[in-house]
Parts: structure tokens; sequence; C-alpha cells
């Protein structure tokens, strides 16, 4: 990973604080195939655990290409269950170092059935909070109600060493209930593992206020909870399918952490980047 960043409060290997989650958020892109691109995201775990990282976060689908761009029969080739590789990997890195890891996934739950979903790996291998995404959008390029069928399995908070964490994911992020009803339930930490980024021709006339608009909703999330709020994006230009690299997607990056009152303590750039962030938990009312 290139152009890592941990924010002040971090720069120490050593152990947080036991009222303090040390928190690492993977930003990677798509490398050409899932083998590649899930070693380039086991290399983002190391270095967050190198840097002492507790809980992990990755982006959203992110062993492979954010294929909704179309509408594309073969992109049902990247599904698999809870056993497959994407979830295997990780959760062999959340059982070696003594980790836990939020892991997002294209689910297969049964012929025909497909879910946009995450899963929490915890220090001794075993699989918690398994979430189905809620709000699924159906924009141009953003097409996923062809792949996805909404959740059934409700908003969770999920007991991890430490904290206790909401696991959401993308389009979520534009809905307040979400953020209220996983709060309540007792979440100290709502992870949004994410999608975004801009349109061709779109960066140079609203790029600015799209990036703004995506940050103060959740920074809202935080303040209106009083929780963390994480969210961690992925980067990279992916060409559309048909239309080639000028018509794809420029996934913007800038994952970023907030503390109760939405005040930023930590946001990546538009590159790979490793994030690691002390959340101070007494913050939380």
């Amino acid at each position: 990973m290139t152009g890592q960043k941990v924010s002040s409060k971090s720069s120490e290997t050593a152990g947080a604080p036991s009222d303090t989650l040390r928190l690492g958020l993977v930003q990677s892109r798509y490398f050409g195939s899932v083998s590649e691109t899930i070693e380039a995201a086991r290399r983002g775990v190391l270095e967050a655990v190198r840097r002492g990282a507790e809980l992990i976060c990755l982006q959203e689908l992110y062993s492979g290409p954010y294929f909704c761009q179309s509408e594309d029969p073969d992109a049902f080739t990247y599904a698999e269950s809870c056993q497959g590789q994407s979830v295997a990997a990780m959760r062999a890195l959340a059982q070696e170092y003594h980790v836990s890891i939020n892991i997002p996934f294209f689910e297969s739950r049964a012929p025909g059935l497909f879910h946009n979903s995450s899963v929490i790996a915890l220090p001794n291998g075993k699989l918690v909070g398994h979430y189905r995404k809620m709000h699924i959008p159906d924009d141009p390029q953003f097409m996923e109600k062809y792949y996805f069928t909404p959740g059934d399995r409700g908003f969770v908070a999920v007991s991890t060493p430490g904290v206790k964490v909401g696991p959401l994911i993308c389009w979520d992020q534009w809905y307040p209930e979400a953020a209220r009803l996983t709060a309540m339930k007792g979440a100290q930490v709502l992870l949004y593992p994410t999608a975004i980024g801009w349109l061709a021709g779109e960066k140079e006339a609203e790029g600015e206020a799209q990036l703004q608009a995506w940050q103060t909703m959740q920074r809202s999330h935080a303040i209106a909870n009083g929780v963390f709020v994480a969210a961690v994006n992925r980067v990279g230009l992916e060409p559309h399918p048909r239309d080639g690299r000028d018509a794809g997607i420029e996934f913007w990056g800038h994952s970023f952490v907030v503390d109760p009152t939405g005040r930023m303590i930590a946001e990546a750039g538009e590159d790979e980047e490793v994030l690691v962030v002390d959340c101070d938990l007494s913050l939380i009312g």
C-alpha cells in the first residue's frame, strides 16, 4: 500500500489504552483479478496489524471489481457463500493475528438469490454480525438492484473485543434511520464499507460538492447518535465494461473516521492508503 497515513494519536505501535479502540481502514482498488485484489487487501490488513489495529474494515465488495456499472449476468460468477475465498482469506488473518476484521462480500445465498453483505471475523476465527445491505441503489452505473436483494436480517450491533460495532454498507449511509436503529442496538462504532465515486464529466463541476455531501451526511450520523463513524471507500478508475475508461467510475477514496461530535479525526486521500486511528470510546455519551 502506498501513501499510508496514521492520525497523530496512533503513530505508535504499542497497544492503545483500555478505553481506546485502535481502528484500521484499508482503502484499496481492484487489481485486475480476484486473487491479486485479495492479496493486496491482505497486505493492507497486515500493515494495519503492524500498527496495532484491533478492528479492521475493508471496502465494499473488496475482493473484485465494482461490476454494477452495467447489467451483466456473467458478473454473478463473483458471488460466493460465507465460506468463499473472500471471507476465508480474511478470517484466517483475523485468527492468526488476533484481530477483528469486517469483511464485505458478494453473497450467493441460494440459486437466484444474492446479497451485498458483510461479516465480522473475530480474533478466534468465529464469524459474527452477518449483515445484508438494506438500501439498494438503482442509478446510472450503480445498477445494484439487478444483482442484490435487499437485506432481510435487519440492523445489527456486534460485540467484538472492547467495542460494539454496527456494520452497514454504502447506500445505507444516506438514511438516518439505518444509523439510528443500529446505534439503538448499542453500536459504538458505525462501519460503512463503500464504493462511491465520480462518473465521467462530473468531477470538475460537481466533484467537491458530492464529496462534501457524502462526508457531511455521515458526520451527522455521528453527532445525532453520539457514536464514532468510519467509512472506507475504494479508489481507482474502473472502466465501464462496454464504453471503456472514459465512461467509467473514478472512485474517490477519502476514507475517514469521525468522533461523536462529528469532528474529522482522520481522512485518507484518493490513492491506496491504510488509516490507523485511535478512537477514544470515553467520548461516547
